[in-house]
């Protein structure tokens, strides 16, 4: 299972748990309740923290008592005070009730993360990717030290998986299986992705990965490989 399917289902999952903790609080069995809401509420602040720790704050205020809170009214009042058995003793106010509309504004709050799933582990992944070519480039240049062509054949790896991505992004179909950087170079020019110039310079260093890795007969020099490295560093930043 995908890492998006998973979350989408364990969001599910803790959304069909509301009738049951709808139903021990209208009950009032508030240790039955403080069981089963302390195990949703634990995963829930894990999803939360994956999808949006820009609402952690607001679902804890839930939960928790303010600790700076001077009295216990209808606006104070909150879900561990329910937990705890804690009601008002004037009766000003219906506690049970109120601990229920906080719990349906955390469910509110998890729901809404559902529309979030792609675009967070969208950019996690981008994240990753982004990391992962910077250390590559670190090794192929610390490889130019002991081999030229396996630091161009690393460098050229990082382009060629770069393009790759670059078509996703933008929804460009590449036929080959296999492609090579030549095989996306000419239809991410053509789709207008970038300009010739940059095309150009692309294909280039495609060139120089091809002494690297295939032409046996031919040597690349440190100054090509250099000119690979520092190459690919700036075609990943620039163009996504």
């Amino acid at each position: 299972m995908s890492v998006k399917l998973e979350i989408k289902d364990q969001i599910s999952s803790l959304a069909n748990e509301k009738d049951e903790m709808f139903r021990l609080l209208d009950e009032h069995k508030i240790l039955q309740f403080g069981n089963s809401y302390q195990s949703w509420y634990s995963r829930a602040l894990r999803i939360l923290q994956t999808l949006g720790k820009d609402r952690i704050d607001e679902f804890i205020a839930l939960y928790q008592a303010d600790p700076k809170r001077k009295s216990l009214t209808s606006m104070t009042y909150c879900i561990q005070d329910y937990t705890r058995g804690v009601s008002p003793n004037s009766g000003n106010f219906e506690h049970k009730a109120v601990a229920k509309i906080r719990l349906i504004n955390q469910f509110q709050i998890l729901n809404s993360l559902s529309s979030r799933i792609d675009t967070v582990l969208e950019d996690v992944e981008g994240h990753l990717f982004t990391s992962l070519q910077d250390s590559e480039l670190g090794a192929a240049l610390e490889l130019v030290k002991i081999n030229l062509r396996a630091a161009g054949a690393l460098a050229g790896v990082v382009l060629e998986r770069h393009l790759q991505r670059v078509a996703i992004n933008h929804g460009i179909k590449i036929t080959k299986k296999n492609p090579t950087i030549s095989d996306l170079n000419d239809p991410l020019k053509s789709e207008g992705i970038y300009d010739v110039p940059t095309w150009r310079k692309i294909q280039l260093l495609a060139d120089i990965r091809n002494i690297c890795s295939h032409q046996k007969d031919k040597d690349p020099s440190k100054e090509q490989v250099t000119e690979l490295i520092d190459g690919v560093n700036t075609i990943i930043k620039l163009i996504y």
